[in-house]
């Protein structure tokens, strides 16, 4: 585009003048020369810049030897991000192992393993996989499998269906993979015979790492895989299901979608329906969406169901999907729930205190790797901003952050040596993160099952190191004797007054003159007593035992701010749905509602305690 001509230069209507040099008219060809002649100019210019930069930067050294000296540079460089990137691979699909039987093994007959920690004595070389598959846990880094893989995997080649129980961590990601990539082999799937392996993860991460899982071992194979999942580009999600997708991976709410709207999504042929972390989908509401996907596949089909606690719900979903299953229980005759290679305490704190002993902690573990959990996503958008802006860098997952994000921060967090990732729950739940130094769980779980998972960050795989840490108030510390019967052991930590730094006043000054931080800082607070409300051991979290003051000092308040709160209203009582769909929420019976506001009777702005009369403990109470 041609800048337009000083006013009053050219008339309206008149032709446009020819570029002219020197007083004569150019050609098309010579204009063309003199911006080609212009442009290597410039890059001239800039060449010499850089040689003059190189020649200051190495002085001594004249220009071939400064020529070397940085192309013996670059190849060092590459050489290490080569090996750094493959070293994040392999760590990365750490959560995965298989195996696969020579022969049937009779129905009811136990497989008798040798186990070292979690590996078995069990090779990938004694079993009768494919080449293309043995090339794909070669090039994953394995060659012993782990317990589950080794007491899971037969039964799976030999056809039958599996409830399997193992902790975190253990390797069950390639346990139900290996067969499932197997049977597609041997039946000689392709696009035109549409999906013939479904995968289920309650989460959008989940199910990424699962996939990125399944891409390596199925390099080889000429099959066809997929993801769908919710935030991601639907229509093109459409697209390739109907080019014809072999193996699926999907969150629930997108693959129900795309079953019931999707025309050419054809899974009339799926031979294997494998669902992982069965327990978490029903947990977070999908309990309904789980029971028409199981109705509306094939009924003579292969079915996995991986579950890390098997609860009512999950025998349920049991009865109704799988048939005569072989039951894999890894951890059974175990004397803890966790990982051998975590060290766990918890420390009591006084609510004012919380912010304060966390603030000190990161300061001196700036160079670990740590993943703080907490109860609400206010909560962990409010610290986020709080920690950047006082210069402790930190990065942050949550359910209402888009897609992009959440991967996008997940992946970075994964390869980085170092670093302070908050979370809600939405990554607590078979995440495979590389060498996790700490899990701070600032926010209490809302029972041992969840603190387990959430621990599960850590001390992953055969060698896996780490240290977990909960913070409790005075008034939570009847949770520590659900996790003694969960078989949980934790060691109390001290941390001595005169060490937690002493920021309180500048936070509240921090807090009150930075508008944003403000309104942060206040649905944080609301966020957290809706939170609070909402667990279920009710005899741990007494909402109207809560200090409200002390509540407030630790979110940066001078006294508590008045927020609009309806305790009775099933937003308040209600979990939130956490891994699929567009910001629905749901109650835990797993129906739909819209938050309600208020009515003004309970905890409110015009009315910040509620009416009570003098007996009356509650804080929140209607009138």
């Amino acid at each position: 585009l041609r800048a337009p001509p000083p006013l009053g230069t050219i008339r309206l209507g008149s032709p446009r003048p020819k570029t002219t040099m020197g007083g004569s008219e150019m050609s098309a060809e010579e204009l063309k020369a003199l911006r080609t002649m212009k442009k290597k100019a410039k890059l001239a210019a800039k060449k010499r810049e850089r040689e003059e930069a190189e020649a200051a930067a190495m002085p001594g050294m004249d220009h071939k030897e400064r020529k070397a000296a940085k192309k013996k540079k670059k190849e060092e460089q590459a050489a290490a991000a080569v090996e750094e990137s493959d070293d994040e691979e392999e760590e990365r699909e750490e959560d995965a192992d298989d195996a696969t039987p020579e022969k049937e093994i009779p129905k009811g007959e136990r497989i008798q393993v040798q186990v070292d920690g979690i590996l078995s004595d069990k090779t990938f070389d004694s079993l009768t996989l494919s080449k293309q598959t043995m090339a794909g846990i070669s090039e994953l880094g394995y060659t012993r499998m782990t317990e589950v893989q080794a007491r899971t995997i037969p039964p799976l080649l030999a056809g039958r269906d599996v409830l399997g129980a193992a902790r975190t961590g253990s390797g069950k990601t390639l346990a139900f993979l290996i067969p499932s990539v197997e049977l597609l082999y041997h039946a000689k799937f392709m696009p035109r015979n549409g999906t013939g392996v479904m995968v289920l993860s309650p989460t959008r991460e989940l199910a990424l790492q699962i996939y990125n899982v399944a891409q390596q071992l199925m390099k080889k194979h000429s099959q066809t895989h997929g993801l769908i999942i919710g935030g991601a580009n639907r229509r093109a999600e459409a697209e390739k299901l109907v080019k014809g997708v072999n193996l699926l991976v999907a969150t629930p709410g997108r693959l129900l979608d795309h079953m019931q709207n999707t025309k050419g999504f054809a899974f009339g042929s799926l031979k294997v329906f494998c669902m992982d972390e069965a327990d978490r989908m029903l947990d977070i509401g999908f309990e309904e969406e789980m029971r028409t996907i199981v109705r509306m596949i094939p009924k003579d089909r292969q079915t996995m169901l991986f579950s890390a606690t098997q609860t009512t719900k999950v025998e349920d979903l049991a009865r109704l999907s799988l048939k005569s299953p072989t039951y894999i229980g890894v951890d059974d005759a175990r004397a803890v729930s966790t990982a051998t290679g975590v060290e766990q305490g918890y420390c009591v704190v006084p609510s004012e205190k919380r912010f304060l002993l966390l603030f000190t902690f990161l300061k001196k573990n700036l160079k670990k790797k740590v993943m703080i959990f907490f109860s609400s996503c206010n909560s962990v958008k409010y610290h986020a901003e709080l920690l950047n802006y006082i210069d402790i860098p930190v990065s942050d997952i949550h359910g209402k952050q888009k897609q992009q994000r959440r991967t996008t921060t997940f992946f970075e967090f994964c390869k980085a040596d170092r670093g302070i990732l908050l979370c809600t729950d939405v990554a607590a739940r078979g995440l495979d993160i590389p060498a996790v130094d700490w899990i701070i769980q600032f926010d209490p779980p809302d029972d041992p099952k969840e603190y387990i998972h959430r621990v599960g960050r850590t001390a992953r795989g055969t060698e896996g190191k780490g240290r977990a840490l909960l913070f409790l108030i005075p008034e939570e510390l009847g949770f520590l004797k659900y996790l003694k019967a969960a078989k949980v052991p934790l060691n109390e930590y001290e941390f001595p007054q005169k060490k937690i730094a002493n920021v309180q006043s500048q936070l509240e000054k921090l807090v009150e003159k930075n508008y944003y931080l403000h309104q942060s800082a206040r649905d944080a607070y609301r966020s957290y007593i809706l939170a609070y409300n909402s667990h279920t051991l009710k005899d741990v979290y007494n909402v109207h035992e809560l200090n409200l003051m002390s509540v407030a000092l630790s979110f940066g308040f001078h006294r508590p701010p008045k927020v609009q709160l309806n305790l009775d209203s099933k937003a308040a009582n209600g979990r939130k749905r956490i891994g699929d769909g567009k910001g629905m929420e749901r109650a835990k019976g797993g129906s739909d509602y819209r938050r309600q506001k208020g009515t003004g009777h309970g905890f409110s702005a015009d009315n910040p305690y509620g009416k009570r009369d003098s007996s009356d403990r509650r804080q929140f109470v209607r009138g």
